[in-house]
């Protein structure tokens, strides 16, 4: 099941100096720890706990799209596709297409022999329809900026399948 990450401990920072706002929305209390005051820092990461304790970061909780007036988390559905047996990664856009309407892409790192259609099928059973891309584009990797995210830039056009 995948959640937004948080980090706590000994060497975590007190706030954002000079920014009590930013600092009450991300230093959050720390509902596991004994000692009074503790806090966790919520990241904004999407990640989920492999089997072997390794994380598998999935993209970012805070990256809501609108599609047709509702609200979106790409992540939330990248998390679904994950869990397909079929797929080793995914990334899901908003793309805007024929007039001018946002709609779901979903680029898929497959295994060999994946069926597209069953995988749509997968996200059907699992989300609402609202949730499912209209489009899904396989390619060999999701290619990721210095910094670790998602390079959108280098992802082809939805036209592209």
């Amino acid at each position: 099941e995948a959640g937004e990450l948080h980090l706590g401990g000994r060497g975590l920072a007190r706030g954002y100096l000079g920014r009590p706002a930013l600092t009450a929305e991300r230093f959050v209390p720390d509902p596991f720890s004994t000692r009074p005051g503790a806090r966790l820092y919520r990241t904004g990461d999407l990640a989920r706990r492999l089997p072997d304790g390794d994380l598998d970061f999935l993209g970012r909780v805070d990256q809501q799209v609108k599609v047709r007036g509702l609200r979106i988390e790409p992540g939330e559905i990248e998390g679904v596709l994950m869990e397909h047996p079929g797929i080793r990664r995914a990334a899901v856009l908003a793309r805007t297409g024929r007039a001018d309407e946002a709609g779901l892409v979903a680029y898929v790192v497959a295994e060999e022999n994946v069926d597209l259609v069953s995988v749509r099928r997968f996200l059907r059973d699992r989300l609402p329809l609202h949730m499912v891309p209209g489009l899904f584009v396989p390619v060999e990797s999701i290619p990721l900026t210095v910094t670790g995210k998602v390079d959108v830039g280098a992802l082809p056009g939805a036209g592209a399948s």
